[in-house]
């Protein structure tokens, strides 16, 4: 177990010190019933590859969990429907997928805390125990970038399309899981530029 735990440290020391811009990302973004994740429930899953600073929208997938009791509001906020519903994959064949990028990609999300809150009860429901190499938050990025530069940081300041906007990026249309996965890629690139400001930037300068 020590070994085990030793050998991990050091893979994520490793990480930490290559080169941010040369790395290959999993961008991730669920659709939900609610945000608790002890209750409510994933309604689909959409993922984007970053890879060496393309966005590979062509390895791209949104997946639709087959596995819904109750849809909630996501009819209104996410254009979700019981057709759709009907159509899409359970969620353990949907996690499958997704944890197979979790060797060789660095996951990002734009509020970790929510959605892989979600993900690790869903993992493990699962019994799915593969480890992601690292996760990166763009909210968190943009938090301490604020905060670095003494901004005072309002309500919803924080929210996808803000940190979008201070990147001068395109707004887009949110609640769409495939759409604010794609928009979060975009946002992180944008972030790894004003943060490098032209020189090498280092894995760990993003956690």
């Amino acid at each position: 177990m020590v070994k085990k735990l030793l050998t991990r440290y050091l893979k994520r020391r490793k990480l930490l010190g290559k080169n941010a811009l040369q790395q290959r990302y999993l961008v991730i973004d669920l659709e939900l019933t609610g945000l608790d994740a002890k209750q409510h429930e994933i309604v689909s899953l959409a993922w984007v590859i970053i890879d060496n600073q393309c966005i590979k929208m062509s390895e791209s997938q949104h997946l639709i969990n087959k596995d819904v009791k109750s849809l909630e509001q996501s009819p209104v906020f996410h254009g979700i429907s019981d057709d759709a519903i009907a159509k899409g994959q359970s969620l353990n064949s949907i996690l499958t997928q997704l944890s197979r990028h979790f060797s060789d990609c660095i996951l990002v999300f734009h509020n970790a805390m929510l959605d892989w809150g979600f993900l690790k009860i869903a993992l493990k429901n699962a019994n799915i125990t593969i480890r992601p190499k690292l996760i990166i938050d763009t909210l968190h990025i943009e938090q301490k970038r604020l905060l670095h530069h003494s901004t005072e940081i309002k309500q919803d300041d924080l929210t996808l399309n803000a940190c979008r906007t201070r990147y001068e990026l395109p707004s887009y249309h949110c609640h769409h899981a495939l759409t604010d996965a794609q928009a979060t890629a975009e946002l992180l690139l944008a972030q790894c530029h004003q943060i490098s400001c032209g020189k090498e930037l280092k894995v760990a300068e993003l956690t």
